[in-house]
């Protein structure tokens, strides 16, 4: 176990990610590009490298597919989402898709964790909706069976 001061390797990747996604949402970079600008911060070294690819080279290839999951649970368009907040329903929506070894409340509290730490002010109360309404429907059954889940 860590302690609350260390960051996990998997945090730190979703960090990483965040930042890379960002890039290619406003800069529209090259993934390969960024991927050789990221692996180059300072403390990639401490990040979980494949969760980290995983993360941007999926998110990427599936921003369309993220995109159309998330789009009815929005109060607003696509295009007038901050890019933080882009970023952060596409590792949501990605992680709830293909890493069934993070459980659904775990993926929701790194998003959020994210959203404060590189968001605006409410962007992770903003995260936190969107996602705990994508949830049931990507990961159904391991929502129901959530003993803590509210009705």
């Amino acid at each position: 176990m860590t302690s609350t001061k260390e960051k996990s390797a998997r945090t730190r990747a979703r960090e990483f990610a965040v930042q890379a996604l960002y890039q290619h949402l406003v800069g529209r970079n090259e993934a390969q590009d960024i991927d050789q600008f990221t692996r180059d911060l300072s403390g990639f070294h401490k990040a979980d490298s494949a969760h980290y690819d995983a993360l941007l080279h999926g998110c990427i290839a599936e921003g369309a597919e993220l995109d159309a999951a998330l789009a009815p649970l929005l109060d607003r368009p696509l295009a007038e989402l901050s890019p933080i907040e882009h970023a952060v329903l596409w590792i949501g929506a990605y992680e709830f898709r293909h890493c069934p070894d993070v459980p659904w409340r775990v993926v929701i509290n790194e998003c959020i964790e994210l959203a404060k730490r590189f968001g605006g002010t409410d962007g992770h109360k903003f995260v936190n909706g969107v996602l705990n309404r994508l949830a049931p429907q990507i990961r159904g059954e391991e929502v129901t069976r959530d003993p803590a889940r509210r009705p």
